[in-house]
């Protein structure tokens, strides 16, 4: 059965600090913040990653300041909850049926820490499992809250070191192993995946994918997709605010910049 956020239409990238970048906008190489942003490569996996950990940050604390008397809330929390779950179980295959493959094809030194990566990717599956039986109970009993917000974070922790090392280890040498333009690991395949696979829909899962990313690079990355996508974009993203704000607020306010420093290079806030 698939997951949606709301009936089929949506769902939240924060910004990153490029490495090398300067308090005035402009990094080591000389590109200045008004510059037109670059796509940067394995869109797909980088976004994923960001809206995780972006995701990982926010809903303990939403989870402790959940209201007995707000059922509706709550129901928006477990649903938030198990889409990211979700979302995270088609990361963790786009990478171990496709994407890995390759990287044992041509870098066959890097086959054991693939081998612990596919590992790590099972037994973090089945930690959220775990923690998702937990926030089904706390998001309808807050008295149970606070150690359920305790164990998300316990969760995030840990999927912050796999992060780190998929990230430090493996993506730059996916950059040698990859012909640029090459489509794997984008954000267009993600999407293509999401259309063939029994769960997250591929509305939903843009505007999850996409909320915090400033307009430019969203026009950069929208290129990478079909024009019905383009199309129906605004439409996707007005319904994924309006579903998410019950817990983060409306997205101009407040928390509207949650997680920010959590995305990757070139991403700001979309309220910017």
């Amino acid at each position: 059965m698939s997951i949606h956020l709301v009936p089929p239409s949506t769902l939240t990238v924060p910004a990153q600090a490029r490495p090398g970048a300067d308090s005035l906008g402009a990094d080591a190489y000389g590109r200045a913040a008004d510059d037109e942003p670059v796509t940067p490569r394995f869109a797909g996996l980088r976004l994923v990653h960001a809206a995780m950990r972006r995701d990982l940050a926010r809903l303990p604390n939403a989870l402790r300041l959940l209201q007995p008397d707000e059922d509706h809330k709550g129901e928006a929390l477990l649903r938030h909850w198990n889409f990211m779950t979700a979302m995270l179980t088609c990361h963790h295959e786009q990478q171990d049926t496709r994407l890995w493959p390759i990287v044992r094809r041509f870098a066959p030194e890097l086959r054991l820490l693939l081998n612990w990566l596919e590992d790590d990717h099972h037994n973090l599956d089945h930690s959220f499992t775990r923690v998702t039986t937990l926030v089904r109970i706390a998001s309808r009993d807050t008295g149970s809250a606070w150690p359920v917000a305790y164990a998300m974070e316990d969760l995030a922790a840990r999927l912050e070191t796999h992060l780190r090392i998929e990230e430090r280890q493996l993506l730059p040498r996916m950059e040698r192993v990859i012909a640029e333009g090459s489509r794997l690991g984008g954000l267009g395949e993600l999407l293509d995946l999401l259309r063939l696979a029994d769960g997250p829909g591929m509305a939903d899962a843009l505007a999850w994918l996409l909320e915090g990313v400033e307009p430019a690079l969203v026009e950069r990355l929208l290129a990478e997709c079909d024009d019905d996508v383009a199309r129906n974009w605004p439409h996707w993203h007005a319904t994924y605010q309006r579903c998410t704000s019950p817990l983060w607020g409306p997205a101009d306010g407040p928390a509207a910049g949650a997680g920010t420093g959590l995305g990757f290079g070139g991403l700001g806030s979309i309220a910017d």
